[in-house]
Order: C-alpha cells, then sequence, then structure tokens
C-alpha cells in the first residue's frame, strides 16, 4: 500500500499559527503552494536579475514539500520550537524521521526523487532561498492578519521583518522592494 498522496493530502488539516488568533486559518498545504510560488520568484531573481543559474523549477518543488513531514508530527508553534536548542534539535530529528517515514511510503522506483526534496534542509544558496521564501509567506500572513485589524500579529510582523532582513539576500530584497507593499491592500486598491 501507498499512502504517500494520502498523506500529503492531508496538509490540509494542519494548521498554522496555533497558538494566535487569526482573522482566517492558514493551513500548511496553503502556507506550501505560496512558499513554492515565492521560492520561485526567488529563484528566478536569482537567474535573470543577478546572473544566478538556480534550478526554479525544483526550488518550488522542494517548497511544496518544505513541511510535509507535519502531516505526520504536526506544527510546532514557533515559541515552542525555539524555546531552546534542546527542544529545536529534538523537533528536526522528529522531522527528519517523518521525512523518512513519508519517502518510505512510495512505491521504491520513486523514492530516490522524493529523498531529494522531502526533509531537506540544506545551507547552500538554493537552501537559503528557500528559508527566505518561508519567511517572507510568514510575514505576508502578518501583514495581511495586521491589515485586517488583528493586533496579536504585530509583534510577529515586526520580528519576521528583521529575520527576513537578516537574509541580507540581494533577491530576497529585490522581492520586498517589488511586492511588499502590495499584501496589505484591498481587492478594489489592487484592481
Amino acid at each position: 500500500m501507498n499512502n504517500f498522496f494520502a498523506f500529503i493530502s492531508r496538509m490540509k488539516y494542519i494548521n498554522r499559527w496555533s497558538l494566535m488568533r487569526n482573522s482566517y486559518t492558514e493551513n500548511i498545504a496553503e502556507h506550501s503552494m505560496m512558499v513554492a510560488a515565492v521560492a520561485h520568484c526567488l529563484a528566478l531573481i536569482n537567474n535573470r536579475v543577478f546572473g544566478g543559474n538556480i534550478n526554479a523549477d525544483k526550488l518550488a518543488v522542494r517548497g511544496i514539500y518544505h513541511d510535509a513531514g507535519e502531516v505526520l508530527v504536526g506544527d510546532l508553534p514557533t515559541p515552542v520550537k525555539y524555546y531552546n536548542l534542546d527542544i529545536n534539535g529534538s523537533y528536526k530529528a522528529l522531522e527528519q524521521i517523518a521525512a523518512k517515514k513519508l519517502v518510505k511510503m512510495l512505491p521504491d522506483e520513486l523514492q530516490k526523487d522524493y529523498e531529494t526534496i522531502i526533509g531537506v534542509e540544506t545551507a547552500d544558496y538554493e537552501g537559503k532561498l528557500l528559508k527566505a521564501a518561508d519567511k517572507i509567506c510568514a510575514y505576508i500572513k502578518c501583514v495581511e492578519e495586521v491589515t485586517s485589524g488583528n493586533n496579536e500579529f504585530k509583534k510577529a510582523l515586526a520580528t519576521i521583518k528583521l529575520a527576513i532582513d537578516d537574509f541580507k539576500l540581494p533577491e530576497v530584497e529585490y522581492f520586498i522592494n517589488n511586492f511588499e507593499n502590495s499584501f496589505g491592500k484591498t481587492l478594489d486598491e489592487l484592481n
């Protein structure tokens, strides 16, 4: 039995931001789609604007699956996940076990392909762009919440903005300069 996609389809049941009052819920399927789109764009910015050579399609696929292990372990809220190094290290190890378990749910002939996508955190430039895309999407959620009048997200908005600035990646700066101001607008303002 190959249960991989049955588990992947359950990403829609794992809600993010569980410790905070939300004006709208965001699940990891929605979040992952947006991370994939932003990661793809960051790779294209790297290639077209800064003369890089990143496989934008592969980075987008990594974005789709970057939180896939959470279907087995859940989404641990940021204040808990980063409370101390022991908790963070243990949770990362748990995520790796979950990723391996997910990959084993695939037919043998597909496992090698997914091993390079699921549960893979790299310190290379692509890995940095993927982490940046993940933070940008968290920032977008905060902007949308604060704009809708939910002050619960004000501190997270400021903290995540500082984390984005700390990446010091030209692609991230380019993305923020070109796209950030549109996320707080109403539909009428966007038109």
